[in-house]
């Protein structure tokens, strides 16, 4: 058995921890891990949807068998389980930004606005008024002690990294948060959970967006906003209509399938969405090209940091060359698919430096994008 980090500075320990529970085998190590410290341990979970009504079959395997699953764990272990429903809280600041993003012509990235609200500011709150030392969580990202206070890392497991949906941490959120998972691979953590005889240890992955679990985002969103689904017209850069789409809610930048435009000289790809005037304009892959991108809402947690970095722009992207000027990201090559409504995070090597909401995009000239 593994020790977590429940260090609190100057070699002091957590003396209580409340781990996050969502059911699934990672943050249930956690808890078996914060629970071996010595520390008390509270699990707390938060009920924010009804996945039932989110797939549209009452009795559906809902996320009621998500907290049965924590609430089984805490039993193993021998520490006290919490359930607080924040439904009507996950509903206004994740579903409805959610479709309203859609309807914007944004993709938007509800993870991190569930990171931002009901995740990490509810859970805050709650953590502080059980009088916790810290609230651990099973992101698998690192939270490592620098020369000006902690620093949020990616991953030592690539394949498993959050840190992208975790760029709007706050310094003093990151000062309170544990990811004892982040120096793990996920074999390793299914072991783990094996060996202390937790029932979730085979349990799979959560697949998509939680409150999506059938993965028809188009279908929700038009549930939620029954307008959503207006027809329009496909055009070309210069205009000319090439098509007709039955929805905006069905595309997002960088989209080639599902166009059904055929008779082209070249394979075309969405380029933008006009919401105002329900249009989908498409192009080539070369008119995809971006030099950079103006950025709102930025979270900084690299300090006085200047000079050379990367920024990722999706989250299975790989990291790419640039520079920031404090507003917007230039890319030192040209870079495709980038989504206004998406993030883009920054990085020195494995920090993470922050990252910003990606407003608007500036087009690389073509003669770059070839």
């Amino acid at each position: 058995m593994i020790e977590g980090d429940f260090q609190l500075g100057a070699n002091a320990r957590a003396k209580r921890i409340v781990v996050a529970m969502s059911g699934g085998v990672d943050s249930s190590v956690v808890a078996a891990l914060a629970h071996a410290s010595g520390a008390e341990t509270i699990g707390v979970t938060l009920q924010l949807y009804d996945h039932g009504e989110a797939v549209g079959r009452a009795g559906s395997c809902c996320a009621g068998r998500d907290i049965r699953d924590a609430r089984a764990v805490c039993d193993r272990l021998g520490i006290a389980h919490y359930v607080f429903d924040h439904e009507s809280s996950f509903r206004e600041t994740v579903i409805d930004d959610f479709a309203d993003e859609y309807l914007a012509g944004r993709t938007p990235i509800p993870c991190v606005k569930c990171n931002m609200g009901p995740k990490f500011t509810d859970l805050f709150a709650l953590a502080r008024d059980l009088g916790a030392d810290c609230l651990a969580t099973g992101h698998y990202v690192r939270r490592v002690e620098g020369a000006a206070g902690p620093e949020l890392h990616r991953a030592l497991d690539p394949a498993r990294d959050q840190s992208y949906f975790l760029f709007a941490t706050t310094a003093a959120q990151l000062d309170f948060l544990r990811f004892p998972l982040g120096g793990l691979p996920k074999p390793r953590v299914r072991e783990l959970a094996a060996e202390l005889g937790l029932g979730v240890a085979a349990k799979p992955d959560s697949q998509d967006i939680c409150f999506v679990p059938d993965g028809d985002y188009a279908r929700l969103v038009k549930k939620l906003r029954p307008d959503a689904d207006t027809a329009g017209d496909i055009v070309d850069r210069a205009g000319r209509k090439l098509g007709e789409h039955k929805g905006l809610i069905h595309f997002t930048v960088g989209q080639r399938k599902g166009l059904e435009i055929g008779g082209q000289a070249e394979p075309l790809y969405v380029l933008r969405l006009e919401p105002e005037t329900r249009r989908v304009i498409v192009g080539p892959r070369t008119a995809l090209a971006v030099s950079a991108a103006r950025l709102r809402d930025i979270n900084w947690l690299g300090g006085d940091h200047r000079g050379p970095l990367t920024a990722k722009v999706r989250s299975l992207a790989k990291p790419v060359a640039a520079r920031f000027d404090g507003e917007s990201v230039t890319f030192d090559a040209p870079e495709y698919g980038v989504a206004p409504g998406q993030a883009a995070v920054l990085y020195d090597g494995d920090r993470v430096l922050g990252g910003g909401w990606i407003a608007a995009t500036e087009r690389a000239p073509i003669a770059l994008a070839a």
